[in-house]
Order: C-alpha cells, then structure tokens, then sequence
C-alpha cells in the first residue's frame, strides 16, 4: 500500500472509494503530519481535526455499492485563510476579522464539499490575503518547507507550503497578481491561474467579483498537475452571484501536443533571469519540443506595459481612470494577438528563487513574468522543472489561450513527467 502522505489527490481518492484505504486513515494520517510539520512551517492557522474526522467517517459510511461518489469523496484539502467557511474562523491575516465565523461557504468551498472533498485546515497570507510574503500580524508568517530560513512567497503562501511539506494533498488558492504562481514556484508544486471568469470568486475576503477585478482569480493548488485537472471541473461555472463568471464549458478534448505551437523565453526583458531559472525554461522548452511541439524563442510585446498599467491600477503610479482602462484593454489585445500565433507561452515565474524569509527587497519587479497573463486573464499552469544550486525548487509558467485551461495542462503535464516535477521537502522530512 502506498503511503497516503505524499500522494496524488486523484490516487487517494481511488483508493478511498475502492476500500483500499478509508477516508478516516487519509483524513487522520494527514491531520497528524500537520500537526508534525506545521511548528516549523506556521502554514496551518486553523486545523478543522474534530469536524474532518466526523466528515471522514460519514463518507465511509456513505461508500456503498449504491452510492453515486464525488470526484474527491473522502478526499483532505486545504484553503487560504481568506474563503469564507461556514462555522470556521476566516481570518485573512487581519486582527479585525479575528473573532470572524462565516455562517456560508464560499462558493469554492461549497463546491469542494459536494465534490465529496473534506477540509482539514485554513492556511495563513499576507495581511488581507494579498501581498508578496506571508507575514501578517495576526498568525506571523510562513516558512518555505525546503528551506525554512526562505519565504513561501505571497500570497497563498501557507497553501503551496502545507501541500509541498505533505500535509495536504491540493488546496484552494487566490492569484490577482502571481498569488497562486509566486508560492507554487517557490514551493515546487503545481498550480492552476484559470481563465478570468471561469470560476467564480464570492466568498472570498476582498476580492469583490464581477468587472472591477478581473485580474483576481481563484484556483487549485497541488504537488500533481494531474490533481489539477481533476479539481478544476469541481469549481467552474456560473453560481447566480459573481456576475464576472462566463458560462463557458470546458473542453470535452484536449489537442494533442505534437504540432502545437509554443514561445518561450528565458528573459522578459524587465528583470534578468538567475542562470539556473533561465535553465530550466530552456529545459521545459526542449520537453515540449521532444512532445512533438513546434517550439520558437519569441516573447510577446510590450511586456513592460503591463507593469505600468498595474501600477497605475495599484495606485502607485498616476493615471487616469480612463487612461487606465484604455491602456490596459491596448495591452489585453497585444497579448491576444500574440496568442493567435501561438498555442503556449512558455515563461519563468519569477526572476529568483524564494527569497530570505521577509527579506527586503522590490516586490513590484517581483511579479514581472506573472502580471501580463493577469491582465490578459490567460490560464496559467505552474509546475517544477528545475533545482537552483541552493537546492531550491525553480517552477515555469505554462500560459495558453483564453478558455484553454486544458492545453496548458496538459502541457505542463508534459514537463512534469519530462522533468520530475514535485520532489519531497528534506527539511521536514
């Protein structure tokens, strides 16, 4: 039998409803590596042990010959400390919101819950559940399981190091400007940015939905890519509140690699790549190429735009409302053209590996690779396909078209099995 700790969400969930295992082993192994691992990582703000457990034994009960089963029945996951959970403090890092119980799901959440899935633990951010390191001055901050003298990153930054440390098998995160890719790469673990307006965001603290941010989505955090493509169907579509959330269905079938068009580039031309990053986009490029993917070192223009339209969006730079909106939609169609030539874009994360835990530093250059496809709302794929010489996870950024979520995955998928992708964290052991 395998071990439980460390293994795919997809794998768990198999064996849960084959009785190889029971949802109360899974459940209760991870609540106990939580419980090992979380004092040196402070990943877990709140662990759900009495309620998870009761979960875990009615989804045994449930598992019958006759019983039509969720995707995840019986399966843990965990969710950044900003989604509402019903009976459950939802925090957001902020001492104003301590005494905080939502009386409903978010709609994330609710949707993980019907898909059979059971939550175990809420995972520290960034005060307000944005920003590029994890420290906020309710619950401290998050160390990186590889090594904890280095930040998670920001701001799912406890979501990327409880599942890369074991302690959860995916989770749910937020990403307005690289906050589910900034962790994922520096935790070495596989991440999905969909589509804008592919899954709704209600319920989540201070990200409002609709047309006045469409740069913030929500999305699936996992050690496998495969996990991803199994929790994405669970959470799109329309719920009758976030009225940013298109009701497009996701494909019923993916292309296949060969033939597919991809650009890369190592270098955006803002913030220069570390050698080894550099190397391991060269790397997950030449894995694409040996798919049978027609592979061309090309990076779309105008990429420093997207800086400046997000500053100005951040109110760090003055501008104008209208000229705001006028240079951004500019800038959305330059990349959707670009796109129109290419099935990928094939990018770093980040220009460095995971900083000094709370380093200073420019976190505005921080996010460089990741805010164009913000503004874009392209779907992004995260997944490992390097080690730094520090022994540090370095991850790539896999873009593809509007409403492709499944070609970049399975793209990534492709680097994975080409480079290994997620590899255990020693410093946890």
């Amino acid at each position: 039998m395998r071990d439980v700790i460390g293994a795919p969400a997809a794998w768990l969930a198999r064996a849960i409803r084959d009785k190889k295992v029971s949802s109360v082993e899974v459940v209760r192994a991870h609540l106990e590596h939580i419980h090992t691992v979380n004092p040196r990582l402070n990943a877990v703000v709140f662990a759900t042990a009495e309620s998870a457990i009761k979960e875990a034994r009615a989804a045994d009960r449930h598992n019958t010959r006759k019983s039509v089963l969720g995707p995840l029945h019986g399966v843990p996951f965990t969710a950044k400390d900003i989604f509402n959970t019903a009976g459950l403090p939802t925090t957001a890092g902020l001492r104003m919101l301590r005494t905080n119980i939502p009386t409903r799901d978010a709609t994330v959440i609710a949707r993980m819950r019907r898909a059979g899935a059971i939550l175990i633990g809420k995972t520290n951010c960034p005060p307000g559940g944005m920003g590029s390191d994890s420290w906020n001055p309710l619950h401290g901050g998050t160390r990186n399981p590889y090594d904890v003298n280095r930040s998670p990153g920001g701001s799912s930054s406890g979501e990327a190091s409880i599942i890369a440390a074991g302690g959860s098998p995916l989770g749910i995160g937020s990403d307005s400007g690289g906050s589910i890719r900034m962790p994922a790469n520096y935790c070495g673990i596989a991440a999905l940015k969909p589509t804008a307006g592919l899954v709704p965001v209600t319920g989540a603290y201070a990200l409002p939905g609709g047309l006045s941010d469409p740069r913030s989505q929500v999305g699936p955090m996992a050690r496998f890519v495969s996990d991803l493509a199994l929790t994405l169907p669970v959470l799109v579509g329309p719920d009758g509140i976030d009225s940013g959330v298109v009701p497009v269905p996701l494909a019923k079938r993916t292309p296949k690699l060969p033939g597919l068009r991809v650009a890369w580039y190592a270098d955006d031309g803002i913030m220069k790549p570390a050698p080894a990053v550099a190397a391991a986009v060269r790397a997950a490029a030449r894995a694409l190429a040996d798919e049978g993917c027609t592979v061309i070192e090309e990076r779309p223009p105008s990429l420093p735009e997207a800086q400046l339209v997000t500053l100005g969006y951040w109110g760090k730079k003055h501008m104008s409302h209208e000229r705001l909106y006028s240079r951004w939609d500019v800038f959305r169609s330059t990349i959707l053209e670009f796109m129109t030539r290419f099935d990928i874009v094939l990018s770093p994360v980040s220009p460095t590996v995971a900083p000094l835990y709370k380093a200073r530093g420019s976190p505005d250059h921080q996010y460089t690779y990741t805010i164009p496809y913000s503004l874009s709302g392209n779907p992004c794929v995260v997944v490992r396909a390097g080690t730094s010489p520090e022994n540090l996870p370095i991850g790539v950024q896999v873009v593809a078209r509007n409403w492709h979520d499944d070609v970049a995955l399975r793209a990534a998928r492709a680097i994975e099995r080409a480079l290994g992708g997620w590899r255990p964290a020693s410093v946890v052991g």
